[in-house]
């Protein structure tokens, strides 16, 4: 245990934490003084799957970095990260259903103000839609309307959307009401099924930058794009605070029937329906091994009925969605975390799940697929196990050699944890991101290709 002290308060800082800088990056004051001040629109706060915005948040937070928080939804009565209680940022909530007479109040106050901007605005994003969705334009015209009259009364120098669904919209509408300029931080399912046609075109040619988690999504966008995105396009991996995860190191020699741990929505592109076939495969050799999937999702059922139908209920248990606190500790029991993501029949797939990022931190040795971006963290043979998607009988084969394979999970643990700690730390992906929004700020990086025809500057009514 080290001890820091800081204006006169004594810090406790565990032993096995990474490396002192790293965890002292965790808890000292910000260290960059900045008068920035960043929106960050999301479509759900807090929502339990996308720890990755949470960490964003309070990277940033961390740096100095002055935020308020715009959500599309209210969240539902999932688990919630204590974490959540660590963020000063405000929020507020663009849900019609609790939030009706502000957007309406707000909306009349716009256009009476902008007058035919106003209405030429909505008529840009009427002219985007192809598939005849107008009510969902609408919808995020009202709220993007409602974000730009927040914004005349409590400015921000920058707007930063989650997803290039629903919150890039309304920031596309709130900038061109407003003036306030914005960034897009894309992830997998939003551009690869959801967003789509000349409405994703327009987010992309009026936003100052988009921001990719990893290359392959960088490079998917570039074929897509192509000149639309020169110059603004940068990629910034999702980071890990390393002080949250201890690195329990080694651990192949623990007793009784080892545990192979999952972590993710039930949803299809995870491939636990592939994980369940494999384990029925290694029950038929006598290979012993317990499954935890921790998560939910659409296909609760569904699996649940595979493991009744392969008489699995033994030996696999479906635990549900669990906060952030009960995850950790998941990874510090499991002999192996598995993850066989696949790429669907509609084209969804992962980015890279940030799951594989925190049990690598953790100290779980991981298998996981050549799909997507994975391998720009895995790479097989050096830091983990990667197998064709979709093939249960490789994934059982992988499985039963690492777990009769003590000193390989071992090796492949602590190169794990090295690449965490050398390229996905959250002190370094949220200081390339605030460095982003201050190069913006200057006017460094690409300018935006559109401007509003004048700032909503109305005074506060």
């Amino acid at each position: 245990m080290h001890r820091l002290t800081q204006d006169a308060e004594i810090i406790e800082i565990p032993a096995n934490a990474a490396s002192e800088p790293e965890y002292l990056a965790a808890v000292a004051p910000p260290v960059s003084a900045s008068n920035l001040t960043v929106g960050i629109i999301v479509s759900t706060w807090p929502r339990l799957s996308q720890t990755f915005v949470l960490r964003e948040v309070l990277g940033l937070e961390r740096l100095g970095l002055r935020l308020r928080i715009f959500s599309v939804k209210v969240p539902t009565d999932e688990p919630v990260h204590e974490e959540v209680a660590q963020v000063k940022a405000p929020i507020t909530y663009l849900a019609f259903h609790s939030s009706w007479k502000p957007i309406v109040d707000a909306n009349l106050r716009v256009a009476r103000e902008l007058g035919a901007q106003y209405f030429r605005t909505l008529f840009m994003g009427l002219s985007c839609v192809r598939y005849g969705n107008v009510l969902h334009i609408l919808r995020q015209f009202l709220r993007g309307a409602y974000v730009a009259d927040i914004l005349r009364r409590e400015p921000v120098d920058h707007m930063h959307a989650h997803f290039a669904t629903a919150p890039a919209t309304v920031a596309m509408f709130a900038n061109q009401l407003s003036g306030t300029p914005y960034t897009i931080a894309v992830h997998a399912n939003d551009i690869f099924v959801k967003a789509r046609g000349r409405l994703l075109r327009a987010k992309i040619e009026r936003a100052e930058a988009v921001v990719a988690n990893n290359e392959h999504n960088r490079q998917y966008l570039m074929s897509r794009f192509g000149t639309l995105l020169d110059g603004k396009l940068p990629c910034i991996y999702n980071g890990l605070d390393l002080s949250e995860f201890n690195f329990r190191w080694p651990r192949a020699a623990d007793p009784g029937t080892p545990l192979v741990l999952a972590v993710g929505r039930l949803v299809e592109k995870k491939g636990f329906a592939d994980l369940v076939w494999a384990v029925k495969i290694l029950r038929r050799q006598g290979c012993p091994l317990r499954l935890e999937i921790i998560g939910s999702g659409p296909l609760k059922d569904q699996i649940r009925a595979q493991i009744r139908q392969l008489q699995l209920g033994d030996c696999i248990s479906l635990v549900g969605a669990k906060d952030q606190q009960a995850v950790r500790a998941a990874y510090q029991r499991a002999a192996l975390f598995v993850l066989p993501c696949i790429i669907t029949s509609d084209g969804d797939r992962d980015g890279i799940p940030n799951v594989l990022y925190e049990a690598m931190a953790s100290g779980a040795p991981v298998i996981s697929t050549r799909v997507s971006a994975i391998p720009e963290l895995v790479q097989s043979e050096h830091n983990g196990v990667l197998v064709n998607p979709g093939d249960p009988a490789m994934l059982a084969a992988s499985i039963q050699r690492l777990l009769l394979n003590p000193g390989l999970r071992d090796r492949l643990a602590r190169a794990a944890r090295d690449t965490i700690e050398n390229r996905f730390t959250l002190e370094r992906t949220s200081r390339e991101l605030f460095e982003l929004f201050e190069k913006l700020r200057r006017g460094t990086h690409h300018p935006a290709t559109s401007t509003p025809e004048r700032k909503y500057l109305g005074g506060a009514r």
